[in-house]
This record gives structure tokens, sequence and C-alpha cells, in this order.
């Protein structure tokens, strides 16, 4: 018989269709502040760091310093955009409702921000408490702190982990951490060579539709 395996969800841009709205809370935040030119295409080459990782490389992409005092205004910004807009990925609600076993969300985000966005799509029932966050680890994505924190929480041994990530830094994180990676391009945010840069960061699989995810997981005997 197989081992059981914990199934491992980023949130942003996998569990709920964020990215683009964030990128536009970002961009409304650094010019509110006075700095212009912090589009899509910025933010895009920031997908799944953590907020004070994003900060560092929009400085050193357009050269703005934002300033540390003004941190709470993107999310409060973000919270509006997500409470106003924010949807599931498609198809996520019925792929969770028939999982079989373990799961957790290993996420960048703030805790707040994580249990907001699954509150507003009505995913929170799927995961109760088992929500980890990169505040919670000393290193975020794509060091694999976040992945190796929540398999010890869950009681997972790391080799029986499947991640599911829409970003390179998370497709990193998790090999780094000796899980297996799924490549996930079913988001709004998606781009004609995310495919190939989610392979080329180490999935083993790429998926753009959570059908395509379940039968994966079949596959290899996880029940979805």
């Amino acid at each position: 018989m197989a081992r059981s395996k914990l199934i491992i969800f980023d949130c942003d841009g996998v569990l709920v269709d964020s990215e683009p709205l964030a990128a536009k809370a970002y961009e409304r935040v650094y010019e509110k502040h006075g700095m212009s030119g912090v589009h899509g295409g910025i933010i895009a080459q920031c997908v799944g760091m953590k907020q004070s990782d994003i900060i560092v490389r929009i400085k050193e992409l357009t050269g703005h310093q934002f300033p540390a005092a003004a941190d709470g205004d993107i999310w409060a910004e973000t919270k509006i955009l997500f409470s106003q807009e924010l949807k599931p990925t498609p198809g996520i609600t019925a792929f969770l409702k028939a999982l079989k076993g373990d799961r957790c969300v290993a996420s960048s985000s703030s805790v707040e921000r994580i249990n907001h966005s699954l509150a507003v799509t009505g995913l929170a029932s799927f995961f109760g408490d088992a929500i980890y966050s990169s505040s919670m680890v000393k290193n975020g994505k794509p060091a694999p702190d976040i992945f190796l924190f929540a398999a010890a929480k869950m009681g997972a041994d790391p080799a029986d982990c499947v991640v599911i990530e829409d970003s390179p830094f998370g497709i990193q994180g998790a090999v780094a951490a000796g899980m297996m990676a799924i490549g996930y391009t079913g988001g709004g945010h998606t781009y004609p060579e995310h495919a190939a840069r989610l392979t080329a960061a180490g999935a083993s699989i790429i998926c753009s539709d959570w059908q395509d995810v379940s039968r994966q997981l079949a596959e290899i005997g996880i029940p979805a």
C-alpha cells in the first residue's frame, strides 16, 4: 500500500486568483507615495515572494525605496480589492471537496491575508488551522523553510509531500525541501513562458486546470 501523501497548496495564484489584484494594489500604493512605474510586469518578477522581499526586489528593478512606515498601506489596498473582487481559481472548490487525506496551505503571504483570501472565496473550511506563512520562518521562498515547517507541523515526511505552486520561487523551495512539485498555470496571471519556467525550476508535472491536477495525482496513487 502506498504511503499517504500530504498535499501542500500555495495560496496566491493556486487556491485564489489573486495575483492580478495584488499587482494592481502594489501599483496603486506606490503611485500614491509618488513612485510611478511599478506596473504588472515589475510585480510579475516578484510572484511567490513575501512582501518584504517584494519591496526589496522592486527597489532593485526601479530604484524606488518604499517607506517602511507605510508597509501597512500595501495590505490595506490589497484587502479592499480582495474583498471586492477575489475569486477562487476555476475548479478548485470541486477539487478540494473530492480530495481525500491531509492538506495544508504554505504561503508567502501573511496569516491575515491568507485567512482573508480563503474566507472571501469560501475555501477556509477545507483547511481549518492548517495555515502556514513565511512569516513563521526565517527565510521566504525560494528557500525551503516554509515547506519543511509545514510538513513538520502536519507530521509528514518531506518525501511524502506534494507541493502545488504557481511560481518558480515556490517550485524551487519545494524541490529544495525534497518534495515533489506540481506547477500550476491556471491562474489569471499565467503567461506564455509560465510552464517552461516552472519546469526549469524543477516542477515534475505542469497542470493548467484542477481536473488535470486530479488526474495526475491519481496516477501517483492520491485520490483526488
